[in-house]
């Protein structure tokens, strides 16, 4: 039973709304406050009161409102929690992957939209590979980019060494991954919370520097140009319109491939074997469960995962670099998996479209674009803090059928 309703506070409420405004004041005053206008051959700053003003009073507004729908959500009674079903999350997937097979041939379809689309497939790539890892075992890699790169670089230079095509080269691009997990996870994953996570953070800075200096084979900071792009039974598309619609529907094929493996991993041995070492090491390790090889398969399965989009993303782009493979991808495609909600596959899905998808809309806004995307993060911690989707569906349904 709910408790007794009590009286909304407005003196806290200004309060809040007044300090977050505060804060916004000190956020806008060289964002929005001071603009730099071009007079002549000189760069003078000229303030802007109007839009700061403005920005601030929104922002006091925007936390009062807040302040008032958390407040009648937190009085409304609760009601029983429905039993919900796998079924019910596969049906929503299926769905999502129908409309993004048909959206070509729709008005909305553009090259633009193809192109963002194509990336955010990409990404949800990465995002499955490393949920392995962080949502279904609960280790913290940082240094997930690694793999992103290793699968690139692979795949680029055994292809201009060889001429061989994209889908003779994808299979040794992710053994290379694969036995570069299995020779680094020897040694780090013995290690446990944030010692891992430096580590592996460490191993992707060197790998990034290794690239970086290695000129003679990885081009150092000019990069590799002239990478093959993908073929269609050996066919590769001349036109642009058909190249983009290709890449397009591979991009689908790859995300929809390992997001499948992902989810349905959950109801077999191994990936109860993951969650199990999550949840309680020991009880896992009494229970007959090798920990060591466990958390060696799961991070294997991530970076061939890791190398697979990143030899769909040398395909396409054509030309890679170090600088494609920084630190900040390895944070984006950890915010994809804690904000969709960890270890739930339609939040990754979700929040990769939310967090790729929301600086391109906003593009052309320039610098405000990054404002509307860290308020957008605000929204959803302030929402759902643990995430889209908080729980998971069980990987077994447990129970007996009532006589009709």
């Amino acid at each position: 039973m709910a408790g007794p309703l009590t009286a909304y506070d407005w003196k806290t409420a200004l309060k809040d709304a007044g300090l977050a405004a505060a804060i916004a004041f000190l956020l806008f005053f060289h964002l929005i406050g001071l603009r730099t206008v071009e007079q002549g051959a000189k760069l003078t700053i000229v303030p802007d009161w109007q839009g700061l003003i403005l920005a601030v009073g929104l922002v006091f507004v925007a936390r009062l409102l807040l302040g008032f729908m958390a407040h009648k959500w937190r009085a409304r009674p609760k009601a029983p929690a429905a039993r919900r079903h796998p079924r019910l999350y596969d049906g929503i997937l299926l769905g999502l992957v129908a409309l993004a097979l048909l959206l070509p041939a729709t008005p909305l379809s553009s090259r633009y939209v193809l192109d963002v689309l194509t990336l955010i497939f990409t990404y949800m790539v990465l995002a499955y590979g490393l949920n392995l890892v962080v949502g279904l075992t609960g280790l913290l890699d940082l240094g997930f980019v690694a793999f992103y790169a290793i699968g690139a670089y692979s795949f680029s230079l055994v292809a201009l060494q060889t001429g061989m095509s994209f889908w003779q080269t994808l299979p040794f691009s992710i053994g290379v991954a694969a036995v570069m997990a299995f020779a680094l996870g020897l040694v780090v994953l013995r290690l446990r919370g944030d010692y891992l996570a430096i580590v592996t953070l460490g191993f992707a800075e060197i790998l990034r520097i290794v690239l970086l200096n290695w000129v003679t084979l990885t081009g150092g900071p000019n990069g590799i140009t002239g990478i093959p792009r993908p073929t269609f039974f050996g066919i590769t598309p001349d036109s642009p319109a058909t190249r983009i619609l290709y890449l397009y529907y591979l991009s689908i094929l790859f995300a929809a491939a390992v997001a499948a493996l992902t989810w349905r991993l959950r109801s077999l041995p191994l990936g109860r074997a993951f969650e199990a070492v999550r949840e309680d090491e020991l009880a896992a390790s009494s229970m007959g469960i090798n920990l060591t090889q466990t958390r060696l398969l799961a991070y294997m399965l991530a970076a061939c995962c890791g190398a697979l989009a990143g030899a769909f993303f040398a395909a396409r782009q054509g030309f890679i670099s170090p600088e494609s493979f920084t630190f900040t991808e390895s944070a984006l495609v950890l915010a994809i998996v804690v904000l969709g909600g960890i270890g739930h596959p339609l939040g990754i899905m979700l929040a990769a479209l939310f967090l790729v998808g929301l600086p391109e809309v906003f593009r052309e806004l320039q610098s405000y674009r990054m404002i509307g995307f860290g308020a957008g993060m605000v929204l959803i911690m302030i929402g759902r803090p643990r995430g889209l989707f908080a729980s998971r569906p069980p990987a077994v349904m447990l129970g007996r059928k009532e006589n009709s």
